[in-house]
């Protein structure tokens, strides 16, 4: 397979070498079609030159003669191209005139169908006609007139060179056409890629594309949407740094402000409430970077779509297991209801075990106590429900609490609204939808719902 790399040499080579095939079979079918009458004009030929021999056989009572002066014969022998043989037989009698040499090949049935064939005379490949004298003669008398095939191969030469040249002139002339035809063709591409190589890294802005063919306009368009995302990428990544570093901000500095009202204390008890703000400072700090953590893996696992077979409700299983503790110390009752059988989809294990800690997380946070919250895994329409009796979400504000740290006004707690923001992101890596309601025990329900696509164990 031929590797070429440039676009119009790759467009020219696939149109050219095609009609270049094509021309070629042409003239095979050319070539053989003028074999044909060629071999029948000059297969007529011999047949007259076999017959004017013909003539020249006599009977005399029961004696056969050839009478064959040398001025005849000569003419007959003359050609400046190619050499003849002739040979006159009788079936009993054997030879009567001509060439001995000549093998003679099998007989015509009947004096009126000459037999064609290529033999070698004297090593020579020669065309020959073998006849039956027709008439009234003592026996059966056969005539042998051979040729040597130069003539014939000069006509097909020539007639090969006549069709070929014109095609093979043609053939080259489309080429170059083809060729700068392709190249003026190309020009806006080239100017296009011009204009996107002028640019610099951080201009997104559309490629125009007014200036340039349809077909290309399918990869400017796509280029724009490419533009697009990585401007839609590029802006949320840098409003997350921004957000992250006024985060990561507050408990630093309560660190720092801590730790100098600890150094300026005398005894180990006075400096115990600014050890625990610190504890407290350092508690927040860690959890939000584990959250930024857990988006940074999220978007890795998007890229390399290292997905393995999860046993969903075993998983949350064991979460549920897992964070029980936190839920009993705030008196709330976690519950997991599902059924017996495995529920395996394909998934990020660790990514989905990070959005029940989160869901699990911001319920029991912002439950009450006494409270509920009850974990629900239909596995047969492939559901996950997370609800509880807590203060609820206000309807306006159930949009905007996926968003990276946002928290809904008047929230208790510490926390820095990345929570909900990394169920989503997790939740669209794996295609899921995510619906927030009112809960039947009076708090939020938030339905997860698995694309069958990703079931494994149906």
């Amino acid at each position: 397979m031929i590797n070429i790399t440039s676009l119009r040499v790759a467009i020219a080579y696939r149109l050219v070498v095609p009609v270049f095939i094509i021309i070629l079979l042409e003239a095979s079918l050319s070539y053989y079609v003028a074999l044909h009458f060629v071999d029948k004009t000059y297969d007529r030929w011999l047949f007259d030159s076999a017959l004017s021999l013909a003539q020249e056989v006599k009977a005399e009572g029961e004696e056969i003669s050839v009478n064959l002066p040398a001025t005849a014969l000569d003419i007959f022998r003359w050609d400046e191209i190619d050499t003849t043989f002739f040979k006159i037989h009788a079936e009993k009698k054997g030879w009567l005139a001509g060439d001995a040499l000549i093998s003679a090949p099998l007989m015509p049935v009947n004096a009126n169908q000459p037999i064609f064939s290529d033999v070698r005379v004297e090593g020579k490949a020669t065309r020959m006609v073998s006849l039956m004298i027709p008439g009234n003669l003592p026996e059966k008398v056969y005539i042998h007139v051979a040729e040597t095939l130069n003539k014939r191969q000069e006509m097909m030469l020539e007639i090969l060179l006549a069709d070929l040249i014109p095609h093979l002139i043609l053939t080259v002339l489309i080429g170059l056409l083809l060729y700068e035809g392709i190249t003026h063709g190309l020009k806006p591409l080239n100017e296009l890629a011009e204009d996107i190589a002028k640019r610099s890294s951080s201009d997104l802005n559309p490629i125009p594309d007014s200036h340039v063919f349809s077909e290309v306009r399918i990869l400017t368009d796509t280029i724009n949407r490419l533009f697009a995302k990585l401007n839609s990428a590029i802006s949320t990544q840098q409003r997350f740094i921004d957000n992250a570093a006024h985060q990561l901000r507050t408990p630093l500095a309560g660190l720092k402000l801590q730790a100098e009202r600890a150094r300026r204390e005398d005894s180990v008890e006075a400096m115990q409430p600014a050890l625990l703000q610190i504890q407290t400072s350092a508690d927040r700090a860690s959890h939000l970077v584990k959250q930024l953590l857990a988006l940074a893996r999220s978007g890795a696992v998007e890229a390399k779509h290292q997905f393995e077979e999860v046993d969903l409700s075993q998983l949350i299983k064991q979460v549920c297991m897992e964070w029980a503790p936190k839920a009993i110390k705030k008196d709330i009752e976690l519950s997991f209801e599902a059924s017996d059988q495995p529920f395996i989809i394909q998934g990020a294990k660790l990514l989905l075990k990070e959005l029940m800690v989160n869901l699990l997380d911001n319920a029991i946070n912002y439950g009450v106590e006494g409270g509920r919250i009850v974990v629900k895994l239909d596995s047969k329409s492939g559901v996950l429900i997370i609800e509880d009796d807590g203060p609820g979400i206000q309807a306006s504000e159930r949009k905007k609490i996926f968003e990276r740290f946002y928290r809904t006004p008047g929230s208790p707690g510490n926390g820095c609204g990345l929570g909900l923001a990394i169920v989503k992101e997790i939740a669209d890596l794996h295609r899921m939808q995510i619906e927030l309601e009112q809960s039947d025990l009076g708090g939020v329900c938030i339905d997860l719902k698995i694309p069958a696509s990703a079931w494994v164990n149906v």
